[in-house]
């Protein structure tokens, strides 16, 4: 190879559209934006406008609560991403697994609140884990393959 073989991926560099350029180049006079009118015109927002109807996002009744303020973040971890880093050597067995062994072997991403363990994948390790939450089946599959779950009391909890 060559310093003068070397070329993009076709596609990887775009040329962009240069509008009201005449009209030969298929975009001039009114540059595709149709004749007059308030979208013809420069600094347009009118996602949800319906030319001062209500709109639709507003006549529609809200349902449910997201308590943003108070919600737990977890980070949620799979038993079978679990196993896939036991297999490739980036946890140990032996040892509790805890959120900060998690986050250290690049599975755990995020989880103020701690770590949540859930059931997706198989588990064949025998490991004890030590986290702020876990699913029913999550606990099922790691007792079926011999390990233990503990689940940490959230501090609130604690205090009361």
């Amino acid at each position: 190879m060559k310093l003068n073989d070397i070329r993009d991926n076709d596609g990887a560099r775009h040329r962009r559209i240069r509008v009201g350029r005449g009209i030969g180049s298929g975009k001039g006079k009114t540059s595709g934006r149709g004749q007059k009118g308030q979208k013809a015109r420069s600094g347009v927002a009118i996602k949800g406008f319906e030319g001062g109807q209500m709109p639709l996002h507003m006549r529609i009744p809200k349902r449910g609560f997201t308590n943003a303020k108070f919600a737990k973040d977890y980070a949620e971890v799979n038993l079978g991403m679990v196993q896939k880093a036991i297999d490739a050597g980036k946890l140990d067995t032996s040892a509790v697994i805890d959120h900060a062994v998690l986050k250290a072997a690049g599975l755990a991403r995020g989880g103020r609140d701690g770590v949540r363990l859930l059931g997706k994948g198989e588990l064949t390790a025998k490991v004890s884990f030590q986290v702020a939450g876990a699913s029913k089946g999550a606990i099922e599959a790691v007792g079926k393959a011999g390990g233990s779950v503990e689940v940490l009391v959230a501090k609130e909890a604690a205090e009361a």
